[in-house]
């Protein structure tokens, strides 16, 4: 197949079936991540950036090319290798470099998202605070370079706005053959595409071919507001400024010396790609609907911050140093919930309201349908959400905030105490957003003690010897009834009254402190959910036969379960079992050390979307959990 061809450009097209024979769509795992904390892409392993959605990462997508073929993609690679030799992050940073070996010779592709010091000046409309260290400067920029005989370089660059409805049409930006820009009316958006190489327009494509000698380069910057570079030694400055921009942010982290390091940065790394710098949220995944069951129907938009993972995230940033960025997440979230009544998710600019649709001339990852945009599990029940943001609070309160509080901000955490006070024996969803009848879901009671506890806590520290009084009375009750109610004969927690099914939420148990990790009832759930609800040693969520959520087909095994799986067993004293288990997750880790949702535990094959930050929160949390316990000291 000639290597700009890209089937069906036509707006709208119906989608056909998947062809006999290897899928056309590369791994999930294949994908590298690249971000400026505006947006995000994902490039495919080669050389194809195949999701890219603007203005923000929430936006339709302008490269749609990981959800149907024909949705727009952009390729900068060597004629007639389509397999790299190597990929890797340059150490520390999110600047990716491509390694090719040609039939003539050798070329380097940089790929990233330019990123640059910020110093001041006239404030922007879109950020609540002030920047960080770094802003966004609005270009995707691609540099390639010959480094031994010669390579034929090829660019095809077709954007197709709207998740693929709407191609554009290119035209010169200039006098020359080496600027073009192409507009969507509709979305309101031009990109402006800046090369060294002579650009040919046809209709929604630019493309360029180029021959590279030894030691000659070429580069391709796709703007959308800011300037990219003109020339190849600007390109290559700002790759490099970019990449020491990334290295100085890590600088600021304070990481263990262990074998482990490299997974603890490239979480931190991954985690801070997955924030929107302007609000302070951060995304639970880049991407929507990578299928968790292949060809299925579970197909999820994660492109929003969840209220469930603001405990770990807060913890894990903390853990590593990264005290900015917990605060930057913290005011967000504060931000967001000061209207009641407190959703389970949220837009990351504090969207209320994510109505869920599918985009049904999408084919789809391998054929995975419905292509959903937006959410429906916004406006669910699920009693989890007020424990994990008063432990959130908890966490920031051991700072010293709560004295800093204005007696109207104490109000606000007062009366979702009060909420859970008032829901906690009802039933609900549950943490998993199950789609099937609401029930008494254990873990939920035990989030709602949470919120009573870490309440009581802060109530406490401020002199709120009522409210101190009543929360301890009620955080009592939901003890005694969950330990009653919430327990299975063998003296192990189900997931939830009116069954004897097994839960993986319920390792939560002792990692929120409910009880403590020598209590006999911690230690058979931990083990019984370690035997009997995995596959291959992996965690799943639930026995799908066993629950009703809604929803058809199996599901692979939960990544972000089977890490704290490791932090359970590591706090029962199980410290070689969570090592090994440990070294099983992190030998699953992408060829980039990146994680999707899930892991299907017979081919190791990534599933969901990708990268998961709550997987990259699981997995700071579960191996500094077993680096602590090897380092304890001998009593």
């Amino acid at each position: 197949m000639d290597r700009l061809d890209l089937g069906s450009t036509s707006p709208g097209a119906q989608p056909s079936a998947m062809p006999a024979g290897p899928s056309p769509f590369p791994p999930i795992s294949d994908y590298a991540f690249l971000s400026d904390c505006e947006v995000c892409a994902l490039v495919a392993g080669g050389g194809k950036i195949e999701w890219l959605c603007l203005p923000r990462p929430d936006s339709a997508s302008v490269f749609g090319a990981m959800l149907d073929r024909s949705a727009g993609l952009f390729m900068l690679v060597p004629e007639s290798v389509t397999v790299p030799s190597h990929r890797r992050y340059l150490p520390g940073s999110l600047v990716l470099e491509t390694t090719w070996q040609t039939p003539t010779g050798w070329l380097q592709v940089y790929d990233c998202l330019v990123i640059e010091r910020w110093g001041g000046g006239e404030r922007s409309s879109n950020y609540r605070r002030a920047p960080g260290d770094f802003v966004a400067a609005g270009v995707l920029l691609r540099v390639a370079t010959c480094v031994d005989g010669d390579a034929e370089l090829i660019l095809n660059c077709m954007p197709m706005f709207d998740y693929g409805r709407e191609p554009g049409a290119w035209s010169y930006a200039a006098d020359g053959y080496e600027q073009a820009k192409v507009r969507s009316d509709s979305l309101d958006l031009e990109l402006r595409l800046t090369t060294n190489l002579p650009l040919g327009l046809t209709g929604p494509r630019a493309v360029g071919r180029v021959p590279l000698k030894e030691g000659e380069s070429a580069f391709a910057a796709l703007s959308w507001g800011g300037h990219g570079p003109r020339t190849t030694e600007e390109a290559h400055e700002q790759v490099w400024r970019t990449t020491q921009i990334w290295r100085q942010w890590l600088k600021g982290g304070t990481f263990p010396d262990h074998e482990w390091r490299s997974y603890l940065e490239r979480s931190a790394l991954t985690l801070k790609g997955l924030s929107y710098a302007p609000t302070g949220a951060i995304l639970a995944a880049a991407t929507t609907s990578l299928p968790e069951t292949p060809g299925g129907e579970r197909n999820w938009d994660y492109r929003f911050t969840w209220i469930r993972d603001s405990a770990f995230m807060l913890w894990g940033l903390f853990t590593l140093g990264f005290e900015w960025e917990a605060f930057e997440f913290y005011a967000f979230m504060l931000e967001t919930v000061g209207q009641n009544p407190l959703q389970i998710m949220y837009g990351i600019g504090g969207e209320r309201e994510l109505e869920e649709h599918t985009i049904d001339h999408l084919s789809g990852y391998e054929g995975a349908r419905p292509v959903r945009i937006g959410n429906g599990a916004y406006d669910q029940r699920q009693h989890d959400v007020w424990g994990m943001l008063l432990d959130s609070i908890a966490i920031h309160a051991r700072r010293g905030l709560t004295q800093q509080l204005a007696k109207s901000g104490w109000e606000l955490i007062a009366g979702f105490v009060e909420d859970a006070i008032a829901h906690w024996s009802e039933p609900d969803r549950g943490i998993w957003e199950v789609r099937g009848e609401p029930k008494h879901f254990t873990a939920s009671k035990v989030l709602c003690w949470v919120a009573l506890d870490r309440g009581a806590r802060l109530a406490e520290t401020r002199g709120d010897a009522e409210r101190v009084e009543k929360w301890r009375r009620v955080a009592d009750e939901i003890h005694a009834e969950v330990c009653d109610r919430g327990v299975d004969d063998r003296g192990v927690f189900v997931q939830h009254y009116e069954t004897e099914a097994l839960d993986a939420s319920l390792l939560l148990i002792p990692l929120m402190g409910f009880l403590p990790p020598d209590d006999e009832r911690v230690r058979n759930t931990v083990l019984a959910i370690a035997d009997e609800l995995t596959k291959d040693g992996l965690v799943l969520r639930y026995r799908v036969e066993h629950t009703d959520d809604g929803l058809e087909g199996e599901e692979g095994t939960f990544t972000i379960c089977s890490f704290w799986l490791v932090s359970a067993l590591a706090q029962i004293g199980e410290v070689e079992r969570a090592r090994a288990l440990c070294e099983k997750l992190l030998s699953f880790a992408s060829p980039l050390l990146l994680y999707a949702e899930e892991i299907d535990a017979a081919s190791g094959r990534h599933l969901g979307n990708f990268p998961q930050a709550f997987t990259h929160l699981s997995l700071i949390n579960a191996l500094m959990s077993v680096i602590e316990a090897e380092t304890e000291p001998i009593r």
